[in-house]
């Protein structure tokens, strides 16, 4: 049986890796049940488990319910009584169990590509909105934290391989500010081929377009260019980098709060 520290290393492991999961623990009983109070488990975002809080039918709801707070992130409480399965029981031990499950989410992960004076700013923005922001560019003077003191991660060298440190996975929003179409044209393969959850690139119209055929041009995947929002951010007439940054973070926590993308609006052109 797995002990409650080695259980609580997997939870940390867990969150420092940003993967979604449930701690299950028992809160209160009365009579005989399977496990006593404080016992713990932990359900995966693939639904495998860690622990136990007495198996058969009561795990398997308990899992059932996990499930559910993986999707909306919200903690339950549940109460069983394990007297008669004829009536819907999940157990005959003869006692009753109480359950809190605490959802541990993956915080929301930004991956700013361009560390200049908008990509600064949209990583300061981003850090005070709770993001865990990633800042990457292929100078060292200006991928630095010094810099950039309020992003969490600091990449610098060429920039696809700098992506491949960033941990871009379903809960990464990337937004590329670079400084020009032939960085893009570098580093949008290796972005687009990745779990990110949404990606955008500011620029105007006329960059992307061009962009983008020259992206497929190269040979990539029309339907996967799709996925790139560009110009980015919302039409708030935004001038200055901050305002630039505001622009985007909108977007950004629109798009978060909605079930399915906004309509573009349009953003302002560089």
């Amino acid at each position: 049986m797995t002990s409650d520290r080695a259980l609580l290393a997997h939870l940390l492991g867990a969150i420092d890796d940003g993967d979604p999961v449930v701690l299950v623990t028992v809160v209160a009983t009365s009579r005989s049940v399977p496990r006593h109070a404080g016992s713990k488990m932990l359900v995966r975002g693939d639904l495998s488990q860690i622990g136990t809080i007495g198996g058969g039918e009561m795990e398997s709801r308990v899992i059932d319910a996990a499930a559910e707070a993986l999707t909306d992130g919200r903690p339950r409480h549940l109460d069983f009584d394990l007297v008669d399965p004829g009536h819907g029981d999940p157990g005959i031990c003869g006692g009753s169990v109480s359950l809190y499950l605490e959802p541990f989410m993956p915080e929301p992960n930004l991956v700013v590509v361009g560390c200049g004076h908008v990509g600064t700013a949209v990583a300061e923005l981003a850090h005070w909105l709770g993001f865990r922001v990633t800042v990457l560019d292929d100078r060292p003077d200006l991928a630095s934290a010094e810099r950039v003191p309020t992003a969490d991660v600091v990449l610098s060298g060429p920039i696809p391989e700098a992506l491949a440190k960033a941990k871009i996975n379903e809960e990464t929003h990337v937004v590329v500010v670079t400084r020009n179409m032939e960085v893009d044209l570098d580093l949008l393969p290796v972005v687009v081929d990745s779990a990110a959850r949404s990606i955008g690139v500011m620029g105007s119209r006329r960059r992307w377009d061009a962009t983008r055929d020259a992206l497929i041009e190269a040979g990539i995947d029309e339907k996967a260019l799709d996925r790139v929002i560009s110009p980015i951010g919302l039409d708030i007439h935004a001038e200055t980098p901050h305002e630039i940054a505001l622009s985007i973070l909108g977007e950004i926590v629109q798009l978060r709060q909605s079930s399915s993308q906004p309509p573009k609006p349009g953003a302002p052109a560089t």
